[in-house]
């Protein structure tokens, strides 16, 4: 199950949408994608929960995690072969980690804690929450963003993980965005000369 969840390797960048439920996630991931003409992952969670609720009406339970988990990662790892320079995730297994610990009281599957923090991405791009909540099936946390997003500033923060806070409207969020990712992309090919 371990082998599962790890990264295979890879020269890319990999940047990461962080951030809680409705917060412009995706719509940069796929802006950051089409700019540097390379792969994006989307959120896996999104289409393997969505499928459950429309099946069976039924929200996410603990035993879901690590089937999303190993979706996430199997994205990931057959995303970075096919990368140009850069990888955008639209989220990675520490935001399944954050949302395990705020949906099931701190709990979180042992191999999950693992491997979450033992995988190694460039940048994190954590999303505020200035822009509209937008409801669909799967979001229900309307009154409880900024209480969310600082879940998930602490933990990049308690693990000291490259992070920088999007915030703003979309143009701005893509210009603050493309500015770090480009800095990164000019350092490595510094370093590989």
């Amino acid at each position: 199950m371990e082998e599962k969840l790890r990264q295979q390797p890879s020269h890319c960048i990999k940047v990461v949408l962080f951030g809680p439920e409705s917060t412009g996630k995706t719509t940069l991931a796929k802006q950051l994608a089409e700019y540097y003409n390379t792969e994006w992952i989307p959120e896996y969670a999104r289409e393997y929960l969505q499928e459950k609720w429309d099946r069976t009406k039924e929200i996410c339970t603990y035993d879901d995690l690590m089937l999303i988990a190993e979706g996430q990662m199997k994205l990931e790892n057959e995303a970075a072969k096919k990368a140009n320079k850069v990888l955008i995730c639209d989220t990675d297994l520490l935001e399944t980690k954050v949302y395990s610990e705020l949906y099931f009281n701190g709990l979180v599957h042992p191999v999950l804690d693992k491997v979450s923090l033992e995988n190694v991405y460039d940048l994190y791009l954590l999303t505020y929450i200035d822009v509209p909540w937008t409801p669909d099936d799967l979001r229900d946390k309307p009154h409880q963003r900024e209480e969310m997003f600082l879940s998930f500033k602490e933990c990049l923060d308690k693990h000291n993980l490259p992070y920088i806070v999007i915030k703003g409207d979309k143009n701005s969020r893509f210009e603050k965005a493309v500015t770090n990712i480009s800095q990164l992309i000019k350092k490595k090919s510094e370093y590989n000369r």
